[in-house]
């Protein structure tokens, strides 16, 4: 039985499979995605309380929901999308990331159904659909964006929200997210993105201009040096995040 088509790169998978034992430690390799999260998580749950219609001030507000983490590394989303009542599926294409990541939910007695795979295995294996697709900091890592972004969106199920986070592909991305997070302040090891790989805004509407979904953003992320911390901001010229909503 043939293998279906993936636009994962092997190249990036071993890259980040080579560091898969640092996920959970917030002075290592990841730090930065430590400091990263809260807006992520805060992004995430504030548009999925206004979508589905749930109270953001309850403690598990997504009970009854799927949620389908795709490129979950270690699970630093997964982890608090279950606790916050989700029915969580996380998925990477690395087996360590996997291994990691099960681990450490299976400590903190989380129940997650984490796979090694690909978004175009789960579609093809008619593998959910799910209520929320999380596309984090993943689409600027393979091979076909294009490819992949209509593949995770026909992963919602009709009326499902799809939350896509990536890198601006402008000189200022350039200048801060590249060489100076990799080269000069060394937040990130050298070589963990492709400026050239990074994706404008227009670029991910334009990659599902043919899929019955809206598309709301960009909505600007930005770090502050002064405070350590980063913001939702109305600059989306480096890290930016999507919202996608299937049609009910």
């Amino acid at each position: 039985m043939s293998q279906p088509y993936t636009s994962i790169d092997p190249e990036e998978v071993e890259r980040f499979s080579r560091i898969a034992a640092e996920w959970w430690d917030p002075h290592g390799k990841f730090a930065p995605l430590h400091v990263f999260n809260p807006v992520r998580l805060n992004f995430i749950r504030d548009q999925a309380c206004a979508h589905f219609g749930r109270d953001p001030k309850a403690r598990r507000p997504f009970e009854g929901l799927k949620l389908l983490d795709i490129g979950c590394g270690g699970g630093l989303l997964s982890e608090p999308m279950a606790r916050l009542g989700f029915e969580v599926t996380a998925v990477d294409a690395s087996e360590r990331n996997i291994k990691t990541a099960s681990t450490h939910a299976a400590e903190q007695g989380l129940e997650i159904d984490f796979r090694a795979s690909t978004a175009e295995a789960l579609l093809a294996d008619g593998v959910g659909p799910f209520d929320i697709v999380l596309n984090m900091e993943v689409i600027e890592h393979v091979t076909d964006p294009g490819e992949f972004a209509r593949t995770c969106s026909r992963l919602l199920k009709p009326g499902g929200l799809m939350i896509v986070a990536t890198l601006n592909r402008t000189l200022k991305a350039l200048a801060l997210a590249k060489v100076g997070a990799e080269y000069v302040l060394r937040w990130v090891p050298a070589g963990t993105h492709d400026w050239r790989k990074f994706l404008k805004p227009e670029e991910v509407r334009g990659f599902l201009a043919g899929e019955p979904v809206e598309i709301a953003g960009p909505f600007g992320v930005s770090y502050s040096p002064l405070t350590g911390r980063w913001s939702q901001s109305n600059d989306s010229d480096v890290n930016y995040m999507m919202t996608v909503k299937r049609s009910a």
